[in-house]
C-alpha cells in the first residue's frame, strides 16, 4: 500500500439551525472528521488545505498548520477525530481537499480529504 493510501478520511456534516441566519445568508455547519491510519508506520498530520464551495460556485482556499491547533501523530491501525464548521451564503455547498502527512520516515504525503456535501435539511429534495 502507498503512503498516500494508507490514510483513510471519512466526514459527518450537520446543519447548525441555531447559529444560522437564512434571511442574512448565513448557513453554518460543523463537520466531524475521522482520520484512519491503515498504514504500517505512524503518520503526522502537518497542514490541511481546503476548497470550500457555495452554491453560487464562490470557491473559498483555505490552508493553514494542522487542525484545530493540533498536528497530530496517528500510529498504525488508529484515528484521529475532530470537528470544525464552515459558514456559507447558500443552502447547499461542498467542501473537498487533502491533508500533508509526515510518515515516521520523514517522506511528505497528501491524504485526500474526499468531495462532501453541505446543505440544509430538504435543500436536496
Amino acid at each position: 500500500m502507498s503512503l498516500d493510501d494508507s490514510i483513510v478520511v471519512s466526514v459527518q456534516c450537520e446543519y447548525l439551525d441555531q447559529q444560522s441566519v437564512p434571511d442574512e445568508k448565513r448557513f453554518v455547519f460543523a463537520y466531524h472528521i475521522d482520520i484512519h491510519n491503515r498504514g504500517e508506520q505512524a503518520a503526522t498530520l502537518r497542514s490541511r488545505h481546503w476548497f470550500i464551495a457555495d452554491g453560487n460556485n464562490d470557491v473559498q482556499e483555505v490552508k493553514g498548520e494542522g487542525v484545530v491547533g493540533e498536528q497530530p501523530t496517528i500510529e498504525p491501525l488508529e484515528s484521529y477525530r475532530y470537528s470544525s464548521g464552515a459558514v456559507l451564503a447558500t443552502r447547499v455547498g461542498s467542501m473537498r481537499g487533502y491533508y500533508v502527512m509526515e510518515a515516521n520516515d520523514g517522506t511528505l504525503f497528501h491524504a485526500t480529504i474526499p468531495v462532501f456535501t453541505l446543505a440544509t435539511p430538504n435543500a436536496l429534495n
